[in-house]
């Protein structure tokens, strides 16, 4: 294998969502270059769909609290329709992930009180000093968003070799309404998601975890 690979392959196992941050913001021109080399990734006739609402400072402060606010009072109103339902594996995975943070965070099972609270965390951004709401032009439709799906991925694991932990969070989106208010978001842009970002807390118990991967075999069924 090559060091270029090795290289990589050595991002994408470091890189996690982080949940615990600390407050120091990050440079301009680092998010500048994090953003330029995840813009590389491919799309739909190289139609890069992708345009983010980046805060910083006090504003990261203001919409923590108002998405905060909408979360504890108001329904969910996403403008992509949410999964229907977890089934199978993917339910397996999904409950794997929640008791591991469960776990390391001190959240005991049962204990709805207090996994609600963790669940809330995601409306305080983890912390975070910086958000990102990345949106996608409504025609291009579900490509438009599969683009931005690649883009998001390769922005987190971007932000990993630059030293800057970060999450993407579909809760941020489940708010649309006060989303598009508070960055002034157009009709004609569906709010997809947010990426929280900054330099990792290390000793925040909830970073202590990782979530597993899985094997080859339920990834490739090979033919010839």
């Amino acid at each position: 294998m090559t060091t270029d690979f090795e290289t990589f392959n050595a991002l994408m196992h470091k890189r996690h969502s982080c949940r615990g941050f600390l407050p120091d913001q990050v440079p301009q021109d680092v998010i500048e270059k994090i953003t330029q080399a995840a813009g590389r990734v491919p799309t739909w006739c190289n139609s890069q769909p992708w345009h983010m609402n980046v805060t910083r400072g006090t504003e990261t402060d203001r919409f923590r609290d108002a998405i905060f606010a909408a979360a504890s009072t108001g329904s969910p109103a996403p403008d992509m329709e949410w999964p229907k339902q977890y089934v199978g594996v993917y339910q397996d995975r999904r409950r794997t992930c929640g008791l591991q943070l469960y776990d390391a965070v001190g959240v005991t099972r049962g204990d709805r009180a207090a996994s609600g609270q963790q669940m809330m965390e995601n409306f305080r951004l983890f912390g975070a000093p910086h958000v990102a709401i990345v949106t996608s032009e409504v025609d291009l439709g579900p490509y438009g968003a599969m683009d931005c799906g690649g883009f998001i991925a390769a922005f987190t694991v971007a932000a990993e070799a630059a030293g800057v932990a970060s999450i993407a969070q579909a809760a941020i989106a489940a708010h649309a309404p006060t989303v598009r208010d508070f960055f002034g978001i157009p009709e004609n842009r569906l709010i997809l998601c947010a990426i929280s970002f900054g330099y990792e807390d290390k000793s925040h118990p909830a970073n202590a975890f990782r979530t597993d991967r899985a094997d080859l075999s339920e990834v490739i069924d090979w033919r010839g």
